[in-house]
């Protein structure tokens, strides 16, 4: 089993939590963390901006990889979201138990 750490930005806190209760309610993701009041910087359309953000980390299986995207670009407010996701190399033995037994199956 390959599980991953999903990372998003949104604009605000309550949409992160927006977000992040969908994926646990839906079984995409175990859990999440959100990360308030990070700084981000980053060129776009041209400048650069710096803004404050909310970060989450999300929990899921890497099939479920493709599912997770398109509930967040659904949700997500911005134009083009940061949706990036990490392999989970190692962990142990009852968290990743844990985490598989929180979520969906495959379709």
């Amino acid at each position: 089993m390959t599980y991953i750490q999903v990372i998003t930005t949104t604009e605000t806190k309550e949409q992160a939590q927006a977000i992040v209760r969908h994926l646990v309610e839906e079984g995409l993701a175990a859990c999440a963390q959100i990360l308030d009041a990070v700084e981000s910087t980053y060129r776009w359309k041209e400048k650069i901006e710096t803004a404050r953000e909310t970060m989450c980390l999300i929990k899921t299986r890497n099939d479920l990889y493709p599912q997770v995207e398109a509930a967040i670009k659904k949700r997500h407010p911005y134009e083009t979201p940061e949706i990036i996701a990490l392999p989970i190399l190692h962990g142990s033995d009852d968290y990743l138990k844990w985490l598989d037994g929180s979520l969906r199956r495959s379709l």
